[in-house]
């Protein structure tokens, strides 16, 4: 069988197929997705009074975490470092010192540069403008680290000669920054964003999406919008230091009770932050143009490589409008999550059990029909007992006599889930993906399917079945899921007793297809007789009829 690889994975394509200017009046997806509510449009609301400002100052020294502090220091004291290299470069060149004048005057532009390009960015992100209620991200491109060496090359040098031209060019260069970092904003600004998904999507199997923006201004349009993920992409645990409430008391050593001061208090202390799962959206979506009051959209192609549930919190808007100095990033919150059901895909394994299992099934409700309904052609899955050698005579090619049905073939796909090192990893996933092939299957089919897992009710709808099947892990018994699987909470609880009498296999007229990875000798003997298993081990799936 195949590796088994985690559950939710966050290698999957996402690729752009389109990208037209046009009003979206004929996406074929609904606006309400698996696991998420319908979220509209995110724009910037009306200003309200907020808390005065000792309050907010206070907050934010309490919320400030280690690392806003050692940038804020750094910068405090590179700029300042900066600032006297400079002044000592003026005195060396006063003083007719040529080598020290340009060793202190480049040291100054190093370390302001450093200070620039490290601290300003991470410290200028976290400051809490009231009136700019919308999150925005900027980094610099690597035209906007040219632009500001360029910058300070010309305004040290202006200091240095005093040249009112240069001082003029000087002002310029940082108005031409100012103006860059308003455009960008106001070009980001009242855009909405919509993310529209398929309903029902399977792993290995290509869905279609599609990214509609939406710019309600009447007069103003943008240009250069990109559609990004803000997902952080760390694959692996990391350790960061955080900043926790505590309480300070006194004295020390002593019963809560009998200490007589306590003050809040914040410690530092270094835990482990897990990466993030795995999201639904990785590319980038690009509109060179959009008019004011317009619509515009792309469709997407998206490929998820396993099953799993996937989440997408927040998406970028971005642009690099108007000179590409800077990358403008505004926040957009629009939770989306997405349950991937597990691959259908045709193997030959499906190929070698299901003749297998309709064979065992008309077996079994042989018999219960007996009027004749009508003369049709062969089919690879129909039992040669059912031929009608004078019909086939006499046209040329095989036909079959189908008989009324005097009640309905009753069919019931069991998943008999193991518990935790049982079988491999592997083994469990091709498991999985057999149980919902097979499911697949047979609910397209006229009969009366039904499916059942180990601590769950029966269910006739397959939608909630792979939902089930799509986050499912070893030991898993329950999971506490609404319907069609949508806001699926799974919850692990340990088999107890006989899961496949839990199941009540054998209680009804079903026909039992039951994948398993019990050993054969263990299975009740009472079961043999309605049902079909399919063992599930590291070796290909071996399927075993009742006799």
């Amino acid at each position: 069988m195949d590796s088994r690889t985690p559950i939710a994975h966050p290698n999957h394509e996402v690729r752009l197929r389109t990208l037209s200017p046009q009003a979206d009046l004929d996406c074929p997806f609904p606006r309400r997705m698996l696991g998420s509510e319908e979220v509209g449009s995110s724009y910037a609301n009306s200003l309200k009074s907020g808390p005065s400002l000792p309050s907010r100052l206070g907050q934010w020294l309490q919320s400030a975490s280690a690392e806003v502090w050692v940038k804020f220091l750094f910068a405090l004291i590179g700029l300042g470092l900066a600032f006297a290299t400079a002044l000592f470069s003026t005195v060396s060149r006063d003083a007719g010192n040529l080598w020290t004048t340009v060793i202190l005057a480049s040291t100054s532009l190093v370390i302001a540069t450093l200070v620039g390009l490290v601290t300003v960015p991470y410290l200028a992100r976290r400051v809490a403008v009231e009136r700019m209620r919308e999150s925005f991200d900027f980094d610099v491109t690597r035209a906007g680290i040219v632009y500001v060496i360029v910058t300070l090359v010309i305004g040290i040098a202006a200091l240095n000669t005093g040249n009112n031209l240069l001082y003029i060019v000087v002002a310029a260069m940082l108005a031409a920054v100012l103006v860059s970092g308003v455009a960008s904003a106001w070009v980001l600004r009242y855009l909405e964003l919509d993310i529209r998904l398929p309903e029902h999507v399977f792993a290995g199997r290509a869905v279609a999406g599609r990214i509609v923006v939406h710019n309600p201004r009447r007069f103003l349009p943008s240009f250069s919008i990109r559609v990004i993920s803000t997902r952080k992409k760390r694959k692996k645990a990391a350790k960061q230091w955080r900043w926790e409430a505590t309480t300070f008391a006194f004295p020390f050593n002593r019963p809560s009770e009998q200490q007589w001061i306590k003050l809040p208090d914040r410690r530092l202390r270094r835990v482990t932050v897990l990466p993030p799962p795995p999201g639904i959206f990785q590319g980038m979506a690009y509109f060179p143009f959009l008019p004011p009051q317009a619509e515009v959209s792309a469709d997407l192609e998206l490929r998820f490589d396993q099953r799993g549930r996937y989440r997408e919190d927040t998406f970028g808007l971005a642009t690099g409008f108007p000179f590409s100095f800077i990358t403008k990033t505004r926040h957009v919150s629009l939770p989306k999550e997405l349950l991937v059901y597990p691959r259908i895909e045709p193997t030959d394994e499906v190929f070698h059990i299901l003749p297998l299992v309709r064979g065992e099934w008309e077996s079994f409700v042989r018999g219960r029909g007996s009027e004749l309904y009508r003369i049709r052609e062969y089919m690879p899955e129909d039992s040669a007992r059912h031929v009608d050698w004078k019909a086939s005579a006499k046209s040329g090619s095989l036909k079959v006599r189908e008989f009324a049905r005097e009640d309905q073939r009753k069919l019931l796909i069991a998943f008999d889930n193991p518990e935790p090192g049982l079988i491999s990893e592997r083994a469990y996933e091709r498991a999985v993906d057999l149980t919902a092939s097979l499911a697949w299957h047979f609910s397209t089919h006229e009969a009366d399917v039904s499916f059942a897992v180990p601590g769950r009710p029966r269910t006739k709808d397959i939608h909630e079945f792979l939902g089930w099947l799509a986050v499912v892990e070893p030991g898993m018994t329950e999971s506490n899921t609404s319907e069609s699987g949508k806001n699926a909470r799974e919850k692990k609880i340990p088999l107890c007793g006989d899961a496949l009498r839990e199941m009540n296999l054998g209680s009804t007229d079903d026909y039992n297809v039951v994948i398993t990875a019990r050993r054969r000798g263990s299975l009740p003997i009472e079961l043999w007789n309605s049902s079909y298993f399919v063992f599930a081990s590291d070796e290909p799936s071996t399927p075993a009829a009742g006799n």
